[in-house]
């Protein structure tokens, strides 16, 4: 962890952020004092931009770049303000980043990158990943995703992570010289590993459930917003309830916090109406009318503003896989050493038959024995030879492996620990600050009703 004692404080992201909105940034980010790369550096993802290309096929193809912008972190507290470092990237460069990341540091629980397509889509939001509205949101999510890097006390030091920063030819070249791919674990190898593995770490065991019931949890909650905000028909309504889904009951309360703006429309529209055919009591009716319609019109605030504190939940919804990730590398890496310890063990009984000549258990070379006959002196002798040098790099593997086995649980500990600080704070401030959202939105209906009342009382 970086050194809390510092008094240097790093500046990230977007200078043109109001005082507030800036502190909102580096909590968010939970930017830690004395990270070298944050010293030094601003960073930001300041537009998007959509392009036409041919691909890899010599297809023709739309795409959007990100442009990235950095300055050094001295020039802002000298007073100055020159012109940033600026270069455009892909989604896909991002991906290549942050698939380095994981296969170099896989004892880190790596920030997770913002949806490539729109998951959980809310009401009046475009499942097109080239909707304006959804490229904006991925902006800023590419933006958090470079902060939680750069302040993290491990990736942040990456080389490659700080060309991704500042050399726009050339990157890809030098990521793919590092040789990182052919150090990528196969799927199937880990999940061999899971099934396999005799004496997994408790603790690992019980965080890698812990990352399973956070991403159902999460998944939930966005589904219950997602699905409430998107109109649903009569038809659908009695499929899912044919269908017995065990969203349906949410589904249908969602619709019903929803509908309240909408009626309030509704109450607007049928005041202003009545208004025209009173004397004494129109002018009464059309001020209620007005309030009614201007507390149905903010439903379009509060969603926007709701879709904050979502992509704040989805990160966390990716951020489950990262933590299952390490959870699976460390299963893969107790199982090689479980195998390098049997086959050990396996070498050095088979160095005490053949110097005893006796077989403990059931084998093809005992069989063979006794069908063809004992192996002369010679042969065991050459054998035995064998194996002590097998047992001997087999006990330099075993110690090797014990030693990877305990630096990694070492190193993956202690960034968990981190990882769940930093979980705790984020989720904590932002149910928080939803709460808040809803107990004004309360307090706004209130005071509709209550202008409402004082209307009504002066007709």
């Amino acid at each position: 962890m970086a050194d809390s004692g510092s008094e240097d404080i790093a500046v990230i992201g977007n200078t043109d952020l109001t005082p507030s909105e800036s502190e909102n940034n580096l909590k968010n980010t939970m930017v830690e004092k004395g990270t070298s790369l944050l010293k030094r550096m601003e960073i930001s993802v300041a537009e998007a931009e959509k392009r036409t290309g041919k691909n890899a096929v010599n297809m023709q193809e739309t795409y959007t770049v990100y442009l990235i912008e950095t300055r050094p972190v001295d020039a802002a507290s000298e007073g100055t303000n020159p012109v940033p470092d600026s270069l455009w990237r892909r989604y896909s460069e991002f991906e290549l980043l942050r698939n380095y990341l994981l296969v170099t540091y896989p004892f880190v629980v790596v920030p997770p990158l913002p949806e490539k397509r729109a998951e959980f889509v809310w009401h009046k939001l475009s499942a097109d990943n080239m909707d304006p509205d959804f490229v904006e949101r991925r902006r800023v999510g590419l933006e958090n995703f470079l902060l939680r890097v750069a302040s993290h006390p491990v990736l942040s030091s990456d080389k490659i992570f700080y060309s991704f920063l500042t050399e726009e030819n050339g990157w890809k070249e030098t990521v793919f010289e590092t040789g990182f791919q052919a150090k990528a674990d196969s799927r199937l190898k880990a999940l061999n590993a899971t099934f396999r593995v005799k004496n997994p770490d408790k603790r690992f065991a019980e965080m890698k459930h812990y990352g399973d019931e956070l991403q159902s949890v999460i998944s939930q909650l966005l589904r219950v917003r997602a699905v409430g905000e998107n109109k649903v028909s009569t038809a659908e309504y009695a499929a899912q309830s044919i269908r017995k889904s065990p969203f349906s009951p949410t589904k249908r309360a969602a619709d019903r916090l929803y509908g309240v703006y909408k009626v309030h429309g509704n109450y607007g529209r049928v005041f202003s109406e009545w208004s025209a055919i009173e004397k004494e009591m129109g002018d009464g009716l059309q001020s209620a009318g007005h309030h009614m319609d201007a507390y149905a019109a903010s439903v379009d605030d509060i969603l926007e503003e709701e879709e904050h504190y979502a992509d704040q939940l989805k990160e966390y919804l990716f951020y489950a896989d990262a933590l299952r990730a390490v959870c699976r590398k460390h299963e893969l890496t107790q199982y090689e050493l479980e195998m390098a310890a049997q086959d050990l063990t396996s070498k050095k009984q088979q160095r005490e038959e053949l110097a005893t000549g006796t077989v403990r258990t059931f084998s093809l070379k005992g069989m063979t024995s006794k069908l063809f006959g004992q192996e002369t002196p010679e042969q065991r002798e050459a054998k035995l030879k064998m194996l002590e040098t097998q047992i001997e790099e087999g006990e330099e593997l075993v110690k090797e492996r014990n030693e990877e086995c305990d630096e990694f649980v070492k190193s993956a500990w202690v960034d968990i620990e981190r990882f769940k600080e930093q979980k705790d704070h984020d989720l904590r401030e932002a149910l928080i600050s939803y709460a808040i959202m809803q107990i004004s939105m309360c307090k706004k209906g209130i005071q509709v009703w209550n202008n409402a009342k004082e209307c009504f009382s002066k007709m």
